[in-house]
């Protein structure tokens, strides 16, 4: 393929995203809170507009929302230690977080469901079957799903798995990913404060440069190691879960959740994030 063939594929590929119907979101938690550790309501609301819009046009948007824990420690007035100070914070946060959104939709005349869910809702075959027809069942009936994992009673997202012992998911990035698969959606959308996957880390290279996409079986190196202040996923958590995604036929954005009209920039098609392709059809497993 050639530069400007290839230019137009990826243009064909960008302009594409306007057309889907079932979009998974993925909110961070630097995204949901601000640098005080307070709600972001600007930002959110302005997000929530969009989705809000996209729900109106006849898309079927699903929130993955991080932010429960982060809230909670202001609340409670703690810098949390330890998995129960944690899960004391996801308690006291997860419902501070869905008021946010079920008054926010609520004013523009929609219904945000919240939705927590275990590891055990992915790996019994029962439970999962009951969460597909709920969700699915939902977007029928025109609410917004707000998922999270249940860290009150759900400890593999807050602490670290035991040697030899690998997850379902670990964190909201990939939790989004299983979504976007079982869901069988047309976009993933990976918010947090990261603009977009880059050569190298651009916090420690001032020569990093953005990459506009990762085409479908390349392996992007990514060196943004380690978690944000308050989020627990950091940029090899997205990278994977990104992954996971375009192998199962869903294409993935990576993009900054604090720019301004960042989803409208994603579904008008333009250059913005990183774009993962998915999988061609006969690849997909």
């Amino acid at each position: 393929m050639t530069r400007s063939t290839h230019s137009i594929a990826n243009t064909a590929q960008r302009a594409s995203l306007g057309t889907a119907k079932r979009i998974v979101i993925k909110l961070g938690t630097q995204v949901v809170v601000d640098a005080e550790g307070r709600p972001a309501l600007s930002r959110l609301y302005g997000l929530m507009e969009t989705v809000a819009a996209l729900r109106r046009r006849g898309a079927q948007p699903v929130l993955v929302s991080s932010g429960a824990v982060g809230l909670g420690a202001r609340q409670l007035g703690i810098r949390p230690e330890g998995l129960p100070q944690k899960q004391a914070c996801a308690a006291a946060g997860q419902g501070q977080l869905m008021s946010i959104y079920q008054e926010g939709f609520a004013r523009m005349g929609l219904c945000a469901a919240q939705v927590l869910l275990t590891e055990d809702d992915f790996a019994d075959p029962l439970r999962h079957a009951n969460l597909r027809r709920t969700l699915d069942t939902l977007l029928e009936l025109g609410a917004i799903p707000v998922l999270n994992e249940n860290d009150t009673v759900s400890t593999l997202e807050l602490e670290r798995p035991s040697p030899g012992r690998r997850p379902i998911f670990s964190d909201n990035d990939h939790l989004s990913a299983l979504v976007a698969t079982h869901l069988e959606a047309d976009l993933l959308v990976l918010l947090s404060d990261v603009s977009a996957l880059h050569t190298r880390n651009p916090g420690l290279h001032a020569d990093a440069e953005p990459l506009a996409e990762v085409p479908f079986g390349a392996d992007p190196q990514a060196r943004l190691e380690g978690t944000s202040g308050r989020g627990r996923g950091g940029m090899v958590s997205k990278v994977e879960a990104a992954r996971a995604a375009a192998r199962a036929g869903v294409p993935v954005v990576l993009a900054s959740g604090l720019a301004i009209g960042i989803l409208d920039q994603i579904l008008a098609g333009d250059p913005v994030g990183t774009l993962f392709l998915a999988a061609p059809r006969g690849a997909r497993p």
